[in-house]
């Protein structure tokens, strides 16, 4: 019987890895690091990849996401992670959406790239409190966390991938 990471090891391409993290580069380093014997060896591999991307190429990745709070478009694999990453997030009180696109066009404005966070299980209210907090951020320190986060969520991604 075939698993996921099977399939993953035995594909000629790299298209499923662009799902995980939207940069070419980086999922054609990790496609080419094939087989990985399970899981922690994908993870370790793309955590290593994704380090070693400056940060032109990082931001690729990054500009590939929605503004949190708004629903990526689409039916592929990323659009369908990133919504259920943000369900969390997602809230009825209007308020809090106003101040998240408010806080949105602050962040884009002052560092340029959407405001990326791994949203996964977290509330619009712990969302707005890291937006409003990272607002603060100097250039430097911003892009630090930027690149955890995105980990993160590769990291997540990657074990999605593997699991389906």
């Amino acid at each position: 019987m075939s698993t996921a990471l099977d399939e993953l090891n035995a594909r000629p391409d790299r298209d499923a890895l662009l799902a995980c993290c939207a940069n070419p580069l980086w999922a054609e380093r990790v496609a080419r690091s094939r087989p990985f014997p399970d899981a922690d060896a994908l993870v370790a591999c793309g955590a290593k990849e994704l380090a070693a991307l400056d940060w032109d190429q990082l931001k690729v990745a990054v500009d590939a996401h929605p503004r949190i709070g708004q629903r990526a478009g689409g039916d592929g694999r990323e659009a369908r992670w990133s919504r259920g990453e943000q369900s969390a997030a997602a809230t009825e009180d209007e308020r809090v959406r106003a101040e998240l696109v408010a806080g949105n066009i602050a962040y884009e404005d002052r560092f340029g790239h959407v405001f990326l966070i791994c949203a996964t299980g977290l509330s619009a209210a712990h969302v707005l409190a890291a937006l409003r907090e990272r607002l603060d951020n100097d250039e430097t320190a911003e892009r630090a966390v930027v690149r955890e986060e995105l980990d993160r969520i590769v990291e997540l991604r990657l074990r999605k991938l593997v699991a389906a």
